[in-house]
């Protein structure tokens, strides 16, 4: 029993110092009053409030493509506001992140990630009957659960909660939080990293990437995930975690960065 313990503790410091922090929890909490005031209302002509994309309880939209920012972690937020203005990120949705986050100081966007980490709105997920209505294609939630719990080593794909947590609740502030979020963004997300894999790193340092290619990921994980997911796969796995909740019935325990 000693050995297991230990041989856990072992496992769970490596992962600590694996994890894609780009800073401390204390470095990443900002002024969240500041926070408040540029996610409602905005800063100047060039940063227009991030509640009209996004939506004043952090929940985005389907039909504009825009994530779910309530439950993120905040370092998560930091990181990609800082890819974002250092067009490590390019924003293929809106065309607009990238400038916006230019025109935000570093302390704008640590206060923006501290204010975002407050937003706790119910997870509600996507409606995919109403999406299918519309005529998006939409998958199979329960074929994309066996994905995200136990993966499909039949074509080399790990399972989504080895890093991301229960349901993809995030663990901790390691990776970001997945469940809940937004179909259409979680589908195009997936598909971005699918597209990003074959990129360089010399084209990654220079700045070249095919349309629609995300390469801002943590040692390359997402893009070696995404790379042997099928389009039936992304579809599935997207439809399952919009669905997903942060506990239930046999796992009440809610994620700590909560």
């Amino acid at each position: 029993m000693k050995r297991m313990i230990s041989t856990m503790g072992a496992c769970a410091l490596l992962a600590w110092f694996a994890a894609p922090t780009v800073a401390s929890a204390e470095e990443a909490m900002g002024n969240v009053n500041n926070g408040r005031l540029i996610f409602q209302n905005g800063k100047g002509d060039a940063v227009p409030a991030c509640q009209g994309c996004h939506g004043i309880d952090g929940n985005g939209s389907d039909e504009m493509g825009t994530p779910r920012l309530a439950y993120q972690v905040d370092t998560y937020i930091l990181k990609q506001l800082t890819d974002f203005a250092e067009n490590k990120r390019t924003d293929d949705t809106m065309y607009q992140m990238n400038d916006i986050a230019k025109a935000l100081s570093p302390q704008d966007r640590k206060d923006l990630a501290a204010y975002v980490h407050t937003l706790k709105s119910p997870y509600i997920g996507s409606n995919l009957d109403q999406l299918r209505r519309d005529g998006a294609e939409v998958g199979d939630p329960a074929q994309g659960k066996m994905i995200a719990e136990y993966g499909a080593p039949d074509h080399g794909v790990p399972a989504c909660k080895s890093c991301h947590g229960f349901h993809g609740r995030s663990a901790g502030r390691m990776y970001p939080a997945i469940g809940g979020q937004n179909y259409v963004y979680l589908k195009h997300e997936l598909e971005s990293w699918r597209n990003g894999a074959n990129t360089s790193a010399a084209d990654i340092a220079a700045g070249k990437r095919e349309d629609n290619a995300r390469v801002n990921d943590y040692m390359g994980q997402m893009r070696a995930v995404a790379s042997h997911m099928t389009d039936a796969d992304i579809a599935n796995v997207a439809a399952f975690l919009t669905l997903s909740k942060p506990n239930s019935p046999g796992n009440p325990r809610t994620p700590s960065h909560m």
